[in-house]
């Protein structure tokens, strides 16, 4: 039956859920313990790392985060109060405001993607094999399609 799972499609989705939270409590506690930032303040510098210019519009950045406007304007305070983002005018009517990293936001940027980089090659790539990769890349290529099929969310 297609609405029923066996005891061993359980206990599948049983440990892939337990290695997600376990991975992302990991991997949020390494960002703060060892660059002093958390996995939201990581998201906004990753995001305005790639942006060109490493400046956005923050409605950019809201629609790019997927996040609230409220909860990326405190972020962006936060944000800015650590020196890691500075928001401008944007545009000639200076009515939009854009943000930017500081150079104390590229360093930290720099830095966190590095070490992020260190532990998703510890915890996932280093254990696996490139086949083993190559089938968790199509499985979750699969996923995504099946959920969001226009690529909106």
């Amino acid at each position: 039956m297609a609405d029923t799972l066996s005891a061993e499609e359980w206990e599948f989705w049983d440990a892939w859920m337990r290695a997600q939270r376990l991975l992302t409590r990991e991997l949020d506690r390494s960002l703060q313990d060892h660059c002093g930032i958390s996995k939201a303040e990581f998201s906004v510098l990753v995001t305005l790392s790639r942006a060109p210019g490493h400046e956005m519009r923050v409605g950019e950045l809201t629609e790019s985060l997927d996040w609230e406007k409220s909860r990326v304007s405190h972020m962006l305070t936060r944000m800015e109060n650590r020196g890691f983002v500075a928001r401008t005018e944007f545009g000639a009517t200076g009515r939009r405001t854009a943000v930017g990293l500081t150079t104390k936001g590229s360093r930290a940027a720099r830095s966190a993607i590095r070490h992020h980089a260190g532990n998703i090659r510890r915890y996932v790539l280093d254990p696996i094999t490139p086949e083993q990769t190559a089938t968790i890349r199509a499985w979750s290529e699969q996923l995504i399609n099946r959920i969001d099929p226009n690529g909106d969310g």
